[in-house]
């Protein structure tokens, strides 16, 4: 009788661990840590810093005044294992909706998110997908970036219809969306980046950004 009850528990267990959630977080804001996310200043810095956005809720705020500097986190991401990117974010304060981001004088955003196959010494082979809140162009928009062309693909993920002030959560098959939006697919992603940029513009925008984490579901 103890034989078959310890083997029910290791099949219980078995059972468990199989459907259990693969998850990899690569963005931890909700326990303070940053250590592991580099800057990248393209023109002035955007101020990044840790806050807390209610009790208990501890995010990543994101000022920027025609600046444009980024937060990068390296590492090699199995899109075969975890190809579901998760993360919530809101808007304070958005672009005007004058910004026309299909051209290089509006290619700013309150809030993206983006994911990056590096090409390594063939630089032009570096590939990117950029989640965005979009000011002017409605929501699920897809367009190639102004200034690298279709090597990076943009989608409006959030457009001026959505509220500010609120938390929307996000989730993304990256792998089939580098298929839908890029014709190719990809095993691995390289690096995981945020950026709230405005120097283009010349405007100024505030956002906040969750934790982030890829999983298999």
């Amino acid at each position: 009788m103890q034989l078959r009850f310890l083997c029910l528990i290791c099949l219980s267990l078995l059972s468990d661990s199989s459907i259990a959630e693969q998850r990899l977080v690569v963005g931890e804001f909700s326990a303070g840590r940053l250590e592991n996310w580099e800057a990248h200043e393209f023109e002035q810095l955007t101020d990044y810093r840790l806050v807390e956005d209610g009790p208990g809720n501890r995010v990543l705020k994101a000022e920027s005044r025609a600046s444009a500097s980024g937060l990068y986190h390296k590492q090699r991401i199995d899109l075969e294992k975890t190809p579901f990117m998760h993360w919530r974010w809101k808007v304070v304060q958005p672009l005007s909706k004058k910004v026309q981001e299909r051209t290089k004088a509006g290619d700013d955003y309150a809030a993206r998110l983006y994911v990056l196959v590096d090409g390594g010494l063939r630089f032009w082979q570096t590939k990117s997908i950029n989640y965005v809140w979009a000011s002017n162009l409605p929501q699920m928009t897809v367009w190639p970036n102004a200034y690298a062309g279709n090597s990076v693909m943009m989608l409006a993920l959030r457009a001026r219809e959505a509220q500010l002030n609120t938390w929307y959560n996000e989730t993304r098959n990256v792998r089939e969306d580098f298929k839908q939006l890029m014709g190719q697919e990809f095993r691995f992603i390289d690096a995981v980046a945020l950026m709230t940029d405005t120097d283009n513009s010349r405007e100024a925008a505030t956002a906040l950004y969750g934790d982030i984490y890829f999983s298999d579901q």
